[in-house]
């Protein structure tokens, strides 16, 4: 199996893990469009340990192409350590998981309420422990994605990459801002990059995140950041050709024409239907209520449209209404 480092030297276009975006489905598109790593929602330590069924219907990845990087949450090393095995245990029928990915950069209060996620960016010795059972648990790499920090006032990103490094960690993301900023203000690259500095003196890879909008951005941030790879997360909503058109860069290939309204309708429509496959029609054409209002945004009259769609309740009610809005 390649290591991480050589697979983001090949490839360094990551899509995010998303919480309720980056399900089966959606990795399938991520994946055909070439991303080089592709994550998974973030999964519960503890709904792991207790069996629950949902958590476990998110490891549906028979048959998914990899490479795959499945996060887990969670903020108590023995349940760390212990998801972790549950993971690789399931992930070696498959062969497609890569990285396991712990999440310390979750700004959502339910998550940090329990003391994950970002909180744990304020409790540096416990998330040394965390990081030092999961590697302990598992033969696959871990990983570490984090924030800046918590606040403005307490930026210890580069602190905090050390320290989960020293204890096993093979690949540090980084996300541009604080707990406290949410998606708020622009991503600051500047203390990124000196992460990315200072772990390539351990031969740490570092992925930087936030604000890749544009191949035109994702180029200058690979640039100037020293970052082994670009991971792109709300920008790819609705839009999968960024990742397209981001390695299309990175390999040097010219750029493609922007998709026209008929290709947009049809990746929404293969996006839908493969919900429906996966899932119910009910659970699909309400998760799809997400996922739609991004491929049409920017077009006129959208704002109204994602009204009248929050209203259907079948696929093929939502397909009419889209093929209506966009032909």
């Amino acid at each position: 199996m390649a290591s991480i480092a050589e697979i983001l030297a090949a490839n360094p276009i990551v899509s995010a893990p998303m919480a309720g975006v980056t399900d089966r489905a959606w990795r399938e598109i991520v994946h055909e469009m070439g991303a080089g790593l592709v994550y998974t929602e973030m999964l519960s330590d503890m709904a792991l340990c207790y069996g629950n069924e949902k958590t476990f219907g998110m490891l549906n990845i028979e048959g998914e192409a990899g490479p795959l990087a499945v996060q887990l949450c969670g903020s108590s090393p023995e349940y760390m350590g212990k998801a972790a095995a549950i993971i690789e245990q399931e992930a070696a029928k498959f062969g497609s998981v890569v990285l396991l990915d712990i999440n310390m950069g979750c700004p959502a209060p339910k998550i940090v309420k329990n003391g994950e996620g970002s909180r744990l960016m304020t409790q540096p010795e416990l998330a040394e422990r965390i990081v030092d059972a999961v590697v302990k648990a598992v033969s696959l790499p871990v990983s570490v994605k984090m924030r800046l920090g918590w606040d403005n006032d307490s930026k210890n990103v580069l602190d905090m990459a050390r320290r989960v490094v020293n204890c096993g960690a093979a690949l540090v993301t980084v996300h541009g801002r604080t707990r406290q900023q949410f998606y708020a203000g622009e991503a600051d690259w500047e203390p990124i990059a000196e992460v990315a500095a200072e772990l390539k003196k351990m031969s740490v890879p570092v992925v930087g995140n936030g604000d890749i909008t544009s191949v035109a951005v994702g180029r200058k941030r690979m640039a100037e950041s020293g970052c082994a790879g670009l991971m792109i997360g709300r920008a790819m909503m609705g839009n999968p050709w960024l990742i397209r058109d981001l390695v299309r860069d990175f390999v040097g290939l010219p750029a493609l024409p922007k998709p026209t309204n008929d290709e947009v309708l049809q990746m929404a429509l293969r996006h839908l239907y493969r919900q429906v496959e996966l899932r119910d029609e009910y659970t699909a054409v309400r998760l799809m209520r997400t996922h739609l209002p991004f491929y049409i945004k920017g077009i006129p009259g959208a704002a109204a449209m994602r009204g009248r769609i929050n209203q259907l309740d079948t696929a093929a009610e939502v397909e009419a209404a889209l093929r209506e809005f966009l032909i």
